[in-house]
């Protein structure tokens, strides 16, 4: 038996979930990798996947022996492409996790100059909100916002923003531009849940050392962010967003932002992050510096009103599970449900 192959073969059945799409992406035929993993099984005494109609499950000892197989590989991959990177171009696959929200809107609009540049590196881009997603672990570079946390992994700082209160230039129009904080409780603002399940329904706003934060509320809630923001574009509502998500409908003129000399603490930070082993494949090195460059250039491209003077802190409700932010503790006591603005 080929142990080494075999270990391809069983991480890409894993990752898959599939023979079938396993032996796709390794460009082998299905019982080549069916016939090598039962070897494989065979030769260590264990099953390491259940097998149903409806695809592959990792046993116990699949998942131990997963874990422990991983490095290994990637020690291997790293060393090969270490060698081959100083005699070839740059080439592979990068996998690239990162959010919807920062795919469409920060990194897809700049892949082209990259592939320009750098022909023979294929991007697999995939959906991935958080470190802790399954996703994540397929992933040889994350882009994240927040505050995540990852034992194992480099961690850097990519670009601050901002969270800006919008609505439609003919909503602001017919309603009127609030003056401060707490007459968002006089529109109804459309809400953002976040992967954890919790409505983001408490906005605190600062200036001039004053801090004023309000539960606001309205008539829809949605965890996947283009349906909050077409419909505050439709003339439905307020909405909060960050800066750097809709720079092309606030230069069309579709979003207009308000409370400008308010700012927030809580505006979630852009986030790189990937493990000590991978920095020395050439493909992700580049990628990594294509990442810096390319969020800097775009913190460099905010206009000063755009510009934020206050730092980033994780809100308190960050990572606690409860159905509103309203409703998390703060400084453990737990804040009236009233809906009124409350100074913090």
């Amino acid at each position: 038996m080929d142990k080494l192959r075999a270990l391809q073969y069983f991480i890409a059945a894993a990752h898959e979930r599939s023979f079938t799409a396993a032996a796709r992406e390794l460009d082998v035929s299905v019982p080549a990798v069916a016939r090598l993993i039962g070897a494989l099984e065979k030769s260590l005494g264990v099953a390491l996947f259940d097998r149903t109609v409806h695809g592959l499950t990792l046993t116990a000892d699949g998942v131990n022996y997963l874990d422990a197989c991983h490095p290994l590989l990637e020690q291997l991959a790293s060393a090969d492409e270490a060698v081959r990177g100083g005699v070839q171009r740059p080439r592979g696959t990068l996998v690239l996790g990162t959010s919807p929200i920062l795919s469409q809107h920060s990194i897809l609009p700049a892949l082209p100059d990259f592939h320009a540049q750098y022909p023979d590196i294929h991007i697999d881009v995939r959906n991935v909100d958080r470190v802790t997603a399954p996703e994540a672990s397929t992933a040889e570079v994350l882009v994240l916002y927040g505050w995540p946390k990852q034992a194992g992994m480099v961690h850097r700082h990519l670009a601050d923003t901002r969270l800006l209160v919008c609505a439609a230039p003919g909503y602001w129009k017919q309603h009127g531009v609030p003056e401060s904080p707490r007459d968002l409780q006089n529109h109804p603002c459309l809400l953002f849940r976040d992967h954890e399940g919790t409505v983001i329904d408490y906005w605190e706003h600062e200036r001039d050392g004053q801090t004023e934060a309000v539960a606001v509320n309205g008539w829809l809630v949605s965890s996947h962010r283009d349906v909050i923001l077409d419909a505050v574009i439709a003339g439905q509502g307020v909405a909060r967003f960050t800066d750097l998500s809709i720079r092309e409908p606030l230069r069309r003129g579709l979003l207009e932002p308000v409370l400008m000399d308010w700012q927030t603490r809580q505006a979630p930070p852009i986030n790189l992050l990937y493990r000590h082993s991978q920095r020395r494949l050439p493909r992700v090195r580049l990628f990594i510096d294509f990442l810096t460059e390319l969020f800097q250039k775009l913190e460099n491209e905010r206009t000063p009103d755009l510009a934020s003077n206050v730092a980033a802190e994780q809100p308190h409700w960050y990572r606690r599970r409860h159905s509103r932010a309203s409703a998390t503790p703060k400084s453990g006591k737990r804040e009236a449900g009233t809906g009124n603005a409350r100074p913090t």
